[in-house]
């Protein structure tokens, strides 16, 4: 799985990213600081089924914090796009194709209105960030359909002599960005082009077409960033009524960022997601450190409950994409060779089955398959049977 931070330059991605990652990132407050993009580990946040046996899990990959467990995602973080970005400007054109392979977009905007169209600094409240949400969906929907386009007259003149069914074609010349065969036919039919001849499409019916295969394939949510920036609540508001059909998650990435960073030098506890921290080394902080600690829990932990920047990625998984935790175990045994209890974790599709994660764990286990146990209820399951979030699973295949 991958999930993609897009934006425009400046409104806080390279800040988000490394608030997730603590991966190198360089900041800074002017257009493409990004050029080639940011590649790195963040982590889904999910209770640790471990407990339910009054243990603890011991993760091959991740950590595990008190009753959290932290289960690793790909982030990609891409330039900031500017308008034009489909036509190549800012370099654009590459920025998105950067953007291929996300399952899931992650847009950070800056709700403050303190960044202008281009990712300019202006002064806060001055630009109105509602706008940078229908720029985004543009550039988006005129990417596909620049791919699309390729080549689009010859594909119709084809298409009616040989008698070439569209949606076969189209899932082809759209496969790079996820697009399959099922899909492209059910946008097609929903629009009604099928009632057309494929030669008579015209633009608006491609742009049509390259929005509804666009928000299929690139699911999208907001992280309204810099939300403390006095003011900035009201856009935040703004910004949920005008676009309902969107996750619109508040954060301060700056905000998270001290936190890990306090953290990780061992200066503070923080758990990523909590809504406080606890100071470890009270003599280690100089008084500006403290000063900025106090700030950030009076306002960012104490209004807003959390930075955000975990809200956003466990929405991105497990709200956007509806993606699943799921654990290889034993009935009688939870733990390895090595003695690590429930070493692995996999995300699974919402409506992965049993058999589905046989086959993900190994092709032999999904061939040979014979039945799935529910650790936890110690009840066999079916081939069939779609798995919960947090199912402990031992598969059963023949040797």
């Amino acid at each position: 799985m991958l999930v993609g931070i897009v934006g425009k330059p400046s409104c806080g991605k390279s800040t988000f990213f490394k608030a997730s990652t603590l991966a190198e990132a360089e900041i800074a407050n002017y257009p493409f600081t990004t050029i080639k993009p940011n590649h790195a580990i963040g982590f889904v946040k999910v209770e640790d089924p471990a407990r339910h046996f009054g243990k603890a899990s011991h993760p091959r990959m991740g950590f595990v914090t008190g009753q959290w467990r932290f289960v690793p995602i790909d982030l990609i973080d891409v330039a900031g796009l500017v308008p034009g970005a489909h036509r190549g400007e800012g370099m654009g054109a590459q920025f998105l194709s950067d953007l291929n392979q996300a399952d899931v977009l992650i847009h950070v905007i800056d709700i403050s209105g303190s960044v202008n169209e281009r990712g300019e600094p202006v002064a806060p409240l001055s630009y109105d960030p509602l706008k940078d949400v229908a720029f985004l969906e543009d550039e988006l929907d005129h990417w596909y359909e620049a791919i699309l386009a390729k080549g689009w007259e010859r594909f119709a003149r084809q298409a009616m002599q040989e008698k070439l069914e569209a949606h076969k074609a189209i899932s082809k010349q759209l496969s790079g960005v996820g697009v399959g065969e099922e899909l492209a036919r059910s946008a097609i039919e929903r629009l009604r082009l099928h009632e057309k001849q494929v030669t008579s499409w015209d633009q608006d019916d491609l742009l049509a077409l390259a929005r509804a295969l666009r928000l299929a394939t690139k699911p999208m949510l907001i992280a309204a960033n810099k939300v403390d920036v006095p003011g900035a609540s009201a856009n935040f508001e703004r910004l949920k009524t005008a676009f309902p059909h969107y996750r619109v998650v508040p954060c301060s990435a700056e905000a998270e960022l001290a936190l890990r960073e306090a953290g990780k030098h061992g200066l503070i506890e923080y758990i990523p997601g909590g809504n406080d921290f606890a100071i470890a080394k009270d003599d280690a902080l100089s008084a500006r450190q403290r000063g900025a600690l106090e700030f950030v829990r009076a306002h960012v932990l104490v209004p807003f409950g959390g930075t955000g920047v975990q809200d956003v990625l466990n929405a991105a998984v497990l709200d956007v994409l509806r993606y699943k935790p799921i654990y290889p175990g034993g009935v009688g045994k939870l733990e390895d060779s090595e003695g690590r209890t429930l070493p692995d974790c996999f995300l699974m599709p919402p409506d992965a089955t049993a058999l589905d994660f046989a086959f993900k764990l190994h092709t032999d286990f999904g061939k040979n398959f014979i039945k799935a146990i529910n650790v936890k209820t110690k009840l066999p399951v079916g081939k069939d049977h779609v798995l919960d979030a947090g199912d402990i699973v031992e598969i059963a295949a023949k040797k």
